[in-house]
């Protein structure tokens, strides 16, 4: 049997459509991972980025699991004394949900130089309009 390695020439790109409403986010953002890595086709090859375009709609209306809707928070710190500031995934979900999927995708993706132009594949719109040539997909959940 011949080993065959995908190069930049080789690669089609397709896309999927997953719909934030029916899942939870963390589920959702693994799904989402795994399409932008390319870990779902056959010809799968670390050093490549040869995923596929994701597009998250709904992402407004996403589920969370247990408490994390009145306890999870986001944190950054400045470096500076006294320079953490949090903010609660509520006020997130509700003046830009985006960042909740662009955030935890980005930190299941493989932390090296194709990790960035896997992260610009990834497309979070708020409801199910979108500028995006899709087509007609199936949604998938």
């Amino acid at each position: 049997m011949k080993t065959t390695l995908r190069t930049k020439n080789d690669i089609v790109r397709n896309w999927h459509v997953l719909d934030a409403s029916q899942t939870a986010l963390g589920r959702l953002c693994t799904q989402a991972a795994v399409y932008l890595m390319g870990k779902h086709k056959p010809d799968y090859t670390p050093n490549v980025d040869g995923g596929d375009f994701v597009l998250v709609i709904n992402a407004d209306n996403v589920k969370l699991s247990g408490r994390k809707a009145e306890q999870k928070e986001y944190t950054r710190f400045s470096g500076y004394p006294g320079g953490i500031s949090r903010i609660s995934i509520a006020k997130v979900r509700k003046e830009r949900p985006e960042f909740m999927f662009t955030h935890a995708v980005d930190l299941m993706l493989p932390k090296n130089k194709l990790r960035k132009l896997m992260l610009r594949r990834l497309k979070v719109v708020r409801g199910t309009e979108h500028k995006y040539p899709v087509g007609k997909p199936k949604i998938k959940n």
